[in-house]
């Protein structure tokens, strides 16, 4: 039974990468300390990462995803090293990535304890990331095997459409990790929503994780607010609400849970409706 701890991580202004690697290196000790097994961290939580270049960079939404590149390979080597260390799955703040075409795409890394990384493109983007940030979509559905079963990732937004969810659940999904951003109560109420429509339909654990707190120096998360929770299948066995474990609204803090993910396979054999196994009914009806 793996226990989970999810993010309400605030955004710093931090200006140089050891204060970087120190918090990260806080946040994940504290986390493996509390004996988690698996990490989630928010979206664009590495954006706090632009701090570390002149006024001119990180006011600029374009210039600062171009000076962010030169800092991937050594994001993605401090988390891994951080998963291997403390024997733990990490998916860390989504980053995004300038790919061969120029596009640039928003990447959820996950790491495992064996040093293996690999990424979930996010796959629907938002007006801000369309409109302004010019951020473009990724188009493959992954999952991630863990010794405690597959695992997949649907990226703030993603999770406000069911057929992503659905497909990673049919690929044999029983836990979905939203790494979310928003800048609005509304925004991260469409995301909660999402999440415990996903645990609903596919029967399965969602987990958010939310970024917090303010960063008037940066053009692109200026403001964040929401919570981390801990989503569940509305049936027995389960909290009747669906909802495992939350955080404090708009506080810094890890939110834990322990995960029964064999109990996905009984409900969805025995519980009291069955959402999981009914889904394709639903495309009889004209």
């Amino acid at each position: 039974m793996p226990k989970i701890a999810s993010a309400q991580y605030d955004i710093s202004f931090l200006e140089t990468w050891e204060n970087f690697a120190a918090k990260t290196r806080r946040w994940v000790k504290e986390a493996a300390d509390n004996q988690a097994d698996i990490l989630l961290f928010p979206e664009y939580a590495c954006m706090e990462l632009a701090s570390l270049f002149p006024k001119d960079v990180y006011s600029s939404l374009n210039g600062q995803l171009d000076a962010l590149q030169t800092l991937l390979p050594d994001y993605l080597n401090l988390f891994k090293s951080l998963a291997a260390e403390h024997r733990v799955y990490i998916q860390a703040g989504t980053y995004p990535v300038k790919h061969d075409s120029g596009e640039f795409r928003n990447h959820a890394y996950f790491f495992t304890p064996q040093g293996d990384v690999d990424s979930q493109e996010k796959l629907t983007m938002t007006r801000f990331e369309n409109e302004q940030w010019h951020i473009s979509r990724g188009l493959d559905i992954k999952l991630f095997d863990t010794v405690f079963g597959k695992v997949a990732i649907n990226i703030c937004y993603d999770s406000e459409f069911p057929h992503y969810a659905r497909q990673q659940a049919e690929r044999g999904a029983t836990l979905i990790l939203v790494p979310s951003c928003t800048d609005t109560e509304a925004g991260y109420y469409r995301v909660r929503i999402g999440c415990q429509a996903r645990a609903l339909e596919n029967q399965c654990y969602v987990v958010q994780a939310s970024l917090v707190g303010n960063a008037d120096w940066s053009e692109a998360v200026d403001v964040n607010c929401g919570a981390a929770a801990i989503y569940t299948p509305v049936d027995r066995g389960f909290p009747s609400n669906g909802i495992l474990a939350i955080g404090e609204y708009n506080t810094a803090q890890w939110v834990y849970a322990d995960l029964d993910l064999a109990a996905v396979d009984t409900v969805r054999q025995e519980g009291q409706v069955f959402n999981y196994r009914d889904w394709p009914k639903q495309f009889d009806c004209q």
